[in-house]
């Protein structure tokens, strides 16, 4: 072939490709680039400890809930990580390698979880793992990620408390969730007297102690009752009785998953709704509102980072790509979002790194990533593994969606272990 033939060949495939590029129907976070067109680095460059990686591929793990009672808050999430890989793939992949991933369900049981996080880490030797939900399948995971040098990103608000090399903390913890939710309730709703509501396991309890030390000891307010009641739980009818007994100021709720289903319908089966009554949940996002129903939690307030009626444009983006994927009527929630900020946050360390090795990618991380066009917003992730983010408040509506009422005018710096909260 001649060169001006060669020439003329090469231009129109790269033509091609670039016009390919340009028709993706997903468009990610922006401010990363594109694959360059030079040649991706040898896999003896990027990977020297032995992880699930070729030529031509990276190997990543999913360990969420898609069964149990769990499967209602961790189904978006699962939704989310794969349309930002996907997305990623779209642009190339990672260091010129795509995306492959192994999906494993923790089946709401957190023995299962670990059992599953040695599978990923050990047998199929995963670059990273996104996954989890409540604190109790992180803790349950937490000492295999440590012991076996793996990288989990987390993407649910949590307790804080917690501080791990090996964990990457995409959702909000206590100070920027729990804290904020009751300055909030204090300043503008005038809440004095609280009734403390969980279920039973670590989050719920480890948030309503940091709740509790905050009412009592920083805005001098007294809580009136606390109940925990079992994960999966459907009878709420004392509990019912004891809230009208003692007349809370407001009720701040961290009931989880499926029972949250049976408590808001017992809510308005006894008449405590949101015109009458203060209720702030930690909880309830719009994954649950599926199940709860408008009707049922309408006039009770929610507090997240993140709510998919957020008017920016980057959340425009991201809920058309999404509902593109998942349908018209699939609603996107707070943990959803934060667990597709996962994929992004570790594309943008691993390249910095030049490396999927864990221990570089981890120092990458530390040195300071950002995602300009989250939809959420601006976000950065601190070197203590979490992210800088803003808090809200939103009114549950009663056709499910809800209605901002308050945002934190800057990013909150986290700060997973508060001084007198421990």
């Amino acid at each position: 072939m001649s060169s001006k033939s060669d020439a003329l060949l090469k231009s129109a495939q790269r033509r091609r490709l670039l016009q390919g590029v340009a028709s993706l129907p997903a468009v990610g976070l922006a401010g990363l680039p594109l694959m360059s067109w030079a040649a991706a680095p040898t896999t003896a460059q990027v990977n020297t400890t032995k992880l699930a990686i070729t030529d031509t591929e990276v190997t990543v793990g999913q360990l969420h809930s898609s069964t149990g009672t769990m499967a209602i808050s961790e189904t978006g999430s699962i939704q989310a990580e794969q349309l930002a890989i996907d997305q990623i793939n779209a642009m190339g992949g990672i260091l010129g390698r795509k995306i492959k991933v192994i999906k494993e369900d923790g089946a709401s049981d957190w023995p299962t979880f670990a059992e599953k996080s040695k599978k990923l880490l050990i047998n199929d030797r995963c670059a990273a793992v996104f996954g989890c939900w409540t604190s109790a399948s992180r803790k349950a995971v937490l000492p295999v990620f440590e012991k076996e040098n793996g990288l989990l990103y987390y993407p649910t608000f949590y307790e804080g408390l917690e501080q791990s090399k090996n964990v990457i903390y995409t959702g909000q913890e206590a100070t920027q969730q729990i804290l904020y939710s009751l300055e909030w309730a204090k300043n503008e709703k005038k809440a004095k007297t609280f009734f403390l509501i969980g279920s039973d396991y670590i989050w719920p309890r480890t948030s309503m102690k940091i709740a509790r030390k905050h009412i009592e000891n920083f805005q001098k307010g007294k809580v009136v009752g606390e109940e925990y009641y079992p994960l999966g739980s459907t009878n709420f009818g004392s509990l019912m009785n004891k809230i009208k007994l003692q007349k809370p100021d407001c009720i701040y709720v961290a009931v989880v998953g499926g029972s949250n289903v049976a408590f808001y319908k017992a809510m308005k089966a006894a008449g405590i709704t949101g015109a009458k009554q203060l209720l702030v949940t930690l909880s309830v996002t719009e994954d649950e509102m599926t199940g709860v129903g408008g009707e049922n939690f309408a006039g009770f307030y929610s507090s997240m980072k993140y709510f998919q009626s957020l008017d920016n444009e980057n959340n425009k983006k991201f809920v058309a790509a999404f509902k593109a994927k998942y349908g018209k009527d699939s609603v996107i929630g707070d943990v959803t979002q934060a667990g597709y900020l996962g994929p992004w946050l570790w594309k943008a360390a691993v390249e910095k790194a030049g490396s999927f090795d864990v221990d570089k990618v981890v120092v990458a991380s530390e040195s300071g990533i950002e995602l300009k066009q989250a939809p959420e917003g601006y976000v950065k992730l601190d070197a203590n593994h979490h992210l800088w983010s803003k808090s809200r408040i939103a009114m549950g509506m009663p056709d499910g969606t809800f209605k901002v009422v308050s945002e934190s005018p800057e990013l909150i710096k986290p700060d997973p272990f508060p001084k007198g909260y421990q």
